[in-house]
Order: C-alpha cells, then sequence, then structure tokens
C-alpha cells in the first residue's frame, strides 16, 4: 500500500462534506492545473457507488476515476474498492493542528509507485487547499 497524508485547518464536519458532496469534489479532484473533474456522482453509503470524471482541460484524454463503498463512518473512515479491484482506505482524525487525512491505497502495474504517490498527493494538497480557501 501507498500513504499520502495530509492536515488541513478546518472543523471534521467541513473536510467530509467537501471530501463527499459532488458539488465540491468537482472542484478539487484532479493532480495538476491543466486538469478538471466535469462531473462527479457519489453515493456515500456501503454498497453505494461513486464515478469522478477527470479531464485534460485541451480535451485530450479523460477517464472516470470510480468504485463502490465497503465501510462508511462519518468523520472517521472511508473504505472503498475501485473498479480495478484496488482498495483505499481513508481516515480522518482530529488532531490539535487540524483535521489530519490519511490515504492508504494499492498501487496499480502500470506507473512507478512514486508517481502513483505523487500524483495522489497532489490532488490531496489541491483538497486541503480548497477547504481552507472557502
Amino acid at each position: 500500500m501507498i500513504t499520502i497524508t495530509t492536515t488541513i485547518n478546518a472543523s471534521i464536519n467541513k473536510v467530509w462534506e467537501f471530501w463527499n458532496k459532488p458539488e465540491h469534489i468537482t472542484n478539487w479532484a484532479f493532480a495538476t492545473p491543466d486538469w478538471h473533474s466535469p462531473k462527479t456522482e457519489n453515493d456515500l453509503r456501503e454498497g453505494g457507488k461513486f464515478t469522478t470524471t477527470m479531464a485534460a482541460k485541451d480535451g485530450s484524454m479523460s477517464f472516470d476515476f470510480e468504485g463502490e463503498y465497503t465501510l462508511v463512518k462519518q468523520n472517521e473512515t472511508i473504505e472503498y474498492i475501485m473498479a480495478d479491484g484496488r482498495k483505499v482506505e481513508i481516515s480522518f482524525n482530529e488532531t490539535p493542528n487540524g483535521v489530519q487525512v490519511i490515504e492508504n491505497f494499492d498501487p496499480e502495474t502500470q506507473n512507478p509507485e512514486e508517481m502513483q504517490r505523487g500524483g495522489w498527493q497532489a490532488m490531496l494538497d489541491n483538497f486541503k487547499s480548497y477547504v481552507e480557501e472557502n
């Protein structure tokens, strides 16, 4: 598993809402400024499914990031299985410095792990900035 983390200066309720509501996900779920997430659907419950379309702003490529939730504990934990079978675990921990988000995910085999870590961390950093600025 690969682990990434950040601490966000916001309340646990705000972090949870911005992580899970489609109107917020479309504002942060991409790794670089030349990409965006034009569409998201999220059924946040065990057995529920999600899909986020990630696309290059120039229209050259896009893909759907999707999966099914296996565990949802409000303001604490989300676990899901991606469409390709890889597992993801996310924990939200209140600390004196804000909410620590820890994301663990199974790497895929097409790209180096450091590249995957960098892409996922960039998206998590976008999330932190979006929450703290809004």
